[in-house]
């Protein structure tokens, strides 16, 4: 577990919430030029993160990845008595780096073992404290989630056509946040002195994704995967910020996906995704008790992001122009996981994208091959409706409306080669 967590913790990015919330749209770059769907068509040994069962199905091989991952992200506070109101960038620093690898090797013709390690999260960094004016903040602010997998995967065949898999998630998460001074106070904290400053605190957990895939035609094929709620350590320097006392579980998630061989070169696919977000406390409580002093910061009820599950919906094509060649192109969509009246606290996780377009590319070279991915997710707003209560504090924060914003785009070159 040990050295798990020390790969993990190396690997975890500074993403900057990644297009699903916090999950990425898809892992392993041949999936993102397809839009994330790889439930029914496993490409490379970064498959299990979608659905084990494909593990079986790669061959042995070995793939080592890398994403340049940029967003632009911010706030807009309008119509406040308190003095909150202003345009805020949260961007820097604008590209951060976003690892994956994997590996697998063949048992034998039914039966594989692998590895896949890939990593997710969020970032916001504010030079202008959104909550300077309430007093007692600094000047600067922001929230910081980093989460990494390594993914261990037994996957075998039952009869020709199907399998089943099985992978072992050995999870590292840690978080800060900074500049909320103004709620380190008994009146709103169960646990003052344990909101905001604490520098990275580190959590570990132990969960499970099962899956299966059948090739039920010669040119179709079906996958399916579900990954129960993953129960993590507690990150106990922000027992008092974080809902149930700094708990922060993985959230339950499930995907079904299809793939069909249209022609002898181009093939089709297509996931639908569903992520229980209101089922973890930290992201489904709601903040609108946040003033209300029976409902305190950090206490199992208190609140959170008031993040609403989603469903993403992912399509894709794939065409071999050659021997040598493979081309890409893929969408996804979802309704993001922010309510209007949800928007004020949401200003340090503004994971409100919903439409991506994806392209990608793979060149065989020899026993390697190379793949270059492009994902573009457009600007998408937020605009609140009843997000900040009205009159002064400890009742209100002085009314008006927060507006949440981004944008992404994320460029990745991988290379693959044959164990």
């Amino acid at each position: 577990m040990r050295r798990a967590a020390l790969l993990v913790a190396l690997l975890a990015p500074s993403a900057a919430f990644a297009t699903a919330g916090y999950f990425q749209i898809g892992y392993g770059l041949k999936s993102k030029g397809l839009g994330g769907a790889a439930a029914a068509f496993p490409q490379d040994s970064l498959a299990a993160a979608t659905n084990p069962a494909g593990m079986v199905w790669v061959g042995e091989r070995a793939d080592l990845g890398l994403e340049w991952f940029a967003a632009e992200r911010g706030s807009r506070i309008s119509g406040n008595a308190q003095g909150l109101d202003g345009d805020r960038d949260a961007s820097d620093p604008h590209a951060l780096p976003l690892p994956e690898m994997g590996a697998n090797r063949m048992l034998d013709a039914r039966r594989s073992i692998g590895v896949s390690v890939y990593a997710t999260g969020g970032s916001t960094r504010y030079a202008d404290n959104p909550f300077a004016a309430l007093g007692g903040a600094s000047s600067t602010a922001g929230m910081d989630f980093q989460q990494a997998v390594v993914a261990p995967t037994f996957a075998g065949k039952l009869g020709e056509r199907h399998s089943l898999g099985i992978s072992l998630n050995v999870v590292y998460q840690r978080f800060r946040a900074r500049g909320l001074e103004h709620f380190d106070d008994p009146s709103f904290s169960a646990s003052p002195g344990s909101v905001t400053n604490r520098g990275w605190d580190p959590a570990l957990g132990v969960g499970a994704r099962i899956g299966w895939l059948g090739r039920v035609t010669p040119a179709l094929s079906l996958g399916a995967a579900w990954q129960p709620k993953t129960p993590m350590q507690k990150f106990e320097r922000y027992k008092g910020l974080l809902a149930d006392s700094g708990s922060f579980d993985v959230p339950e998630n499930y995907v079904a996906g299809a793939a069909y061989k249209a022609t002898p070169s181009v093939t089709l696919v297509a996931d639908v995704q569903r992520i229980l977000y209101s089922r973890v406390r930290a992201l489904g409580n709601r903040a609108d008790c946040l003033l209300d002093t029976s409902c305190l910061l950090g206490t199992k009820g208190g609140p959170g992001a008031g993040w609403r599950d989603v469903t993403v919906f992912k399509a894709g094509v794939s065409y071999e122009a050659s021997r040598k060649t493979t081309l890409r192109a893929g969408v996804a969509w979802l309704r993001q996981p922010i309510p209007q009246n949800q928007t004020l606290l949401n200003i340090f996780a503004p994971a409100v994208s919903e439409r991506h377009l994806a392209l990608g590319a793979t060149w065989r070279l020899g026993a390697g091959e190379l793949t270059l991915s492009y994902v573009h997710a457009l600007e998408n707003t937020v605009a609140g409706r009843s997000s900040i209560p009205a009159g002064a504090p400890p009742g209100g924060v002085g009314g008006g409306e927060a507006d949440i914003h981004m944008r992404q785009r994320a460029l990745g070159v991988a290379y693959g080669w044959a164990l």
